[in-house]
């Protein structure tokens, strides 16, 4: 037998073993991108300053070529890698053009966290995944193509922006306002624990102190007063309030609303026209709480399916990102924690994961479910 027979099944059975369980989701899906209005001018790229060539004028005189000894050769020249794109900013470099690349990739979710103007580890792996989506060079280092892609794709940022400057804006509402806007206001910062109490129509001083609250977690201008950044950001991480949650009118447990397949035995109820997740025994809501899906390109698969497994720590084999209190019901898709969903809520989505903000809920939900339970996903 050959040794080439002998090395197939090896190989076919390393590919395939590598194909086994992975588990999808984690790392939430950047927003859809906006096209510039203007090209801007690429960061600085290294001097270089070519000499012009100089051509010598041919000799009148020229010495007859020597011909080579007898068993002498010409060494072969190596042909000489190919080389690589001019870089325009590497790791180390540092100063306002490293600020500009940096909020360009926050635009497309490629980087986080403060503008700093140095270009670190943060940076090369901002720039690295970006090439590999869009299937450039991954080097992790700035060049002229990367660089034309990405300006392609995002607006220039202004001084303010680069350097970490927020100023507040216009009040929408303030203290002293009042009505229907109040209202839903103060609905929205319930959804997400920044409001207590009744809902009221009146800006009073507990409304400028959770508005407060949510301004300072966010690194949005602490005033107190609602200006449009602060309103874009609470919209963002939150759904439109019902009249009920309006008016204070706390809604009777119902299996009102819900697929028909929710309504016997024990179910995770999931419903993509509500965004919300409802566990319900025997057809009676027990526990219901806010959720959202994949994007439009990892969508979150609708259907009847059950839970086939669970796991409390999970981490994402594919994005490498915490997935607490899996319970997986479709392949690699799971209903779990997602804290970018606690931060950012719907200005996200994920890979295709129910996503739950509601740490406490779904916890309880974890130790709740069994392996088995149904799960519905629909849009009604």
């Amino acid at each position: 037998m050959s040794v080439g027979r002998l090395l197939t099944p090896i190989r076919v059975g390393m590919a395939t073993g590598a194909l086994i369980a992975l588990s999808a989701c984690g790392t939430p899906v950047a927003n859809p991108v906006r096209q510039p209005t203007s090209a801007a001018e690429p960061p600085a790229a290294a001097a270089t300053s070519a000499s012009p060539s100089t051509s010598a004028a041919p000799s009148t005189s020229a010495a007859p070529a020597t011909k080579p000894s007898t068993g002498s050769r010409t060494p072969s020249r190596t042909p000489s890698p190919q080389s690589r794109p001019a870089v325009l900013l590497s790791k180390g470099d540092t100063g306002v053009r490293v600020r500009e690349l940096q909020h360009r990739l926050s635009q497309l979710d490629w980087y986080t966290g403060s503008i700093s103007g140095t270009y670190a580890a943060a940076t090369v792996d901002g720039v690295s995944g970006f090439q590999q989506k869009r299937k450039l060079d991954r080097t992790g280092a700035l060049d002229q193509k990367t660089w034309d892609t990405l300006v392609a794709m995002t607006t220039k940022p202004s001084r303010d922006q680069m350097f970490n400057v927020m100023r507040p804006g216009p009040a929408i509402l303030k203290q002293g306002s009042e009505g229907d806007r109040v209202r839903e206001l103060q609905a929205r910062l319930s959804q997400i624990g920044w409001h207590s109490g009744r809902i009221t129509d009146f800006y009073g001083t507990a409304t400028v102190s959770n508005v407060k609250g949510f301004q300072d977690k966010r690194q949005i201008p602490v005033t107190g007063e609602v200006d449009q950044r602060t309103w874009d950001r609470l919209t963002a991480m939150t759904r439109e309030p019902t009249k009920a949650e309006k008016n204070n009118v706390v809604p009777k447990p119902s299996a009102a609303g819900l697929d028909s397949r929710c309504l016997t035995g024990r179910a995770l109820c999931v419903s993509k026209s509500t965004n919300q997740l409802v566990w319900v025994v025997d057809g009676k809501p027990q526990i219901r709480v806010d959720v959202r899906f994949g994007s439009q390109e990892l969508p979150t698969r609708e259907g009847a399916f059950s839970v086939g497994w669970k796991s409390r720590n999970h981490v994402s084999t594919i994005y490498h990102t915490p997935m607490p209190f899996a319970m997986f019901f479709s392949g690699g898709q799971a209903v779990h924690y997602s804290p970018d969903f606690a931060a950012r809520g719907y200005a996200g989505a994920s890979h295709g994961c129910v996503n739950v903000r509601d740490r406490q809920a779904i916890e309880t939900l974890f130790d709740t479910v069994r392996v088995g339970d149904k799960v519905i996903v629909y849009r009604s």
